[in-house]
């Protein structure tokens, strides 16, 4: 996920300890570029490999797959973001949709959770690249000492208050873009088309379960939704970036995907598939092109790793701060919420090195789509009120269950271990908001009163 450092975090109420003054209003190129940023982070780094291990020539299939998903969704973020304009984002959209019980509660903390694993995915594949420009006898050990040491090093940075990586953050995403495009337009020329017939795919669901155990690569986009509120014409400008930004990140996907599996055997990427992207470019760029992808990589994922860390330490604190989790987590040390870091940072780093990339990805794309059904069902709830169409959240809502359902029938099938640790995230997400509020008696503070609906899930 990649954000500028003033992009997340900021009240929702005023007179709040995080009130500040309101930034200048954006446009909708600057709302654009947030959405995409926050999606073409370090996720197509990380899981290109995966698609292609589980829908081999279809890759291209299964991101359009995902996308669409993705794309479906946006239209509820549109038009939340529109009437409940709060930084907040995903978290408010829960509590106006599921009003302030323990639901709302448990799928606002489940977010969390699904940023701490989005943490972790940067991470590993921030070592899986960083190992391979190192001499392969050193390369085991290489690994995860630079997992552990992004977390570690950018968390310091962090507390240290260092804005220097959020500075550069325009920078990077411009340049990882202009990387991705060079790939395509160089990529595309050498494409062997054989190796794109469906004689080369695998069976549709598996397709489809290739698309959304990656789906992850996409979830950025509700960054857009911490917009709403410095966003000019919000109610113009909001609906068309978010569809703007998902439709261009959707054909980028498509096209990185095609040239991967048009110039390299499914067997090289999928023994490659940790840093799949850069070993892709090296039948057309050689060398050079496997460093400069692995470069751009490191660049990618190290911006994302610092930005998901400040943003879901903000997330944490929002979440605490609105009676969802413990009140030391709202405390702040030098006007930062360290606590809410130090725990995330913690968690980041044992999901990162208890386990592989398939694992994380599939606990993050679940967790996301699980999420993304919510705010789809919250729409629902609220459609009159947000002013939309119906059947357009509805789809969305059961096109986010068909996706989680197709990839928890994958992991069944293939890897079934891996339900058990989906099933302790969730579950857990819900255990802690449920004996949270049983101790201490503390209740959601929504930003906005919806008639009819807060008192809906009590």
């Amino acid at each position: 996920m990649a954000i500028k450092r003033a992009d997340i975090g900021k009240p929702s109420r005023p007179g709040h300890p995080m009130a500040g003054t309101s930034p200048k209003k954006i446009g909708f190129l600057a709302v654009v570029a947030i959405g995409i940023g926050g999606m073409v982070g370090g996720g197509i780094f990380a899981v290109l490999g995966l698609a292609v291990q589980l829908a081999r020539g279809a890759a291209p299939i299964a991101f359009l797959a995902a996308g669409m998903v993705a794309l479906l969704t946006s239209y509820s973020y549109a038009r939340l973001s529109v009437t409940y304009p709060s930084q907040g984002g995903t978290v408010e959209f829960l509590n106006q949709g599921f009003g302030t019980g323990v639901f709302a509660g448990g799928l606002n903390v489940l977010l969390w959770i699904s940023y701490v694993v989005m943490l972790s995915l940067y991470a590993y594949a921030f070592g899986s690249y960083g190992a391979r420009l190192v001499p392969a006898a050193a390369q085991h050990v290489a690994k995860p000492l630079l997992i552990s040491g992004a977390i570690v090093v950018l968390t310091l940075l962090n507390v240290l208050g260092s804005s220097a990586v959020g500075k550069a953050e325009e920078w990077i995403v411009g340049f990882k873009l202009l990387i991705l495009l060079a790939f395509v337009a160089v990529g595309i020329l050498s494409v062997d088309a054989h190796r794109l017939t469906p004689g080369q795919w695998t069976s549709i669901p598996q397709m489809i379960a290739g698309g959304m155990i990656i789906f992850v690569a996409y979830e950025g986009f509700e960054l857009i939704a911490n917009t709403a509120r410095d966003a000019r014409k919000p109610a113009a400008t909001l609906p068309r970036a978010y569809l703007t930004a998902v439709v261009f990140v959707i054909a980028l996907y498509v096209l990185v995907s095609l040239v991967t599996v048009g110039n390299l055997p499914v067997g090289t990427i999928v023994a490659a598939k940790d840093y799949a992207l850069a070993q892709s470019a090296r039948p057309f760029l050689g060398a050079f092109g496997f460093t400069l992808i692995a470069v751009a990589a490191l660049l990618s994922t190290g911006s994302a790793i610092n930005a998901t860390l400040y943003g879901s330490a903000r997330v944490s604190y929002i979440i605490a701060r609105d009676g969802e989790l413990p009140e030391f987590i709202e405390h702040k040390i030098w006007h930062r919420p360290i606590e809410g870091l130090f725990i995330t940072s913690a968690l980041a780093l044992l999901v990162a090195n208890l386990f592989d990339l398939s694992s994380i990805s599939m606990m993050g794309s679940a967790g996301f789509l699980l999420i993304f059904a919510a705010v789809n069902a919250a729409n629902v709830r609220l459609y009159r009120q947000t002013g939309s169409r119906l059947w357009l959240p509805v789809l969305g809502m059961l096109a986010c269950l068909g996706a989680l359902g197709t990839l928890v029938w994958e992991r069944a099938r293939t890897r079934p271990a891996e339900l058990w640790v989906l099933v302790v995230m969730v579950g857990v997400s819900f255990i802690i908001e449920a004996l949270y509020r049983h101790a201490t008696g503390r209740r959601i503070r929504p930003a906005f009163t919806t008639p009819g609906v807060q008192k809906g899930l009590d």
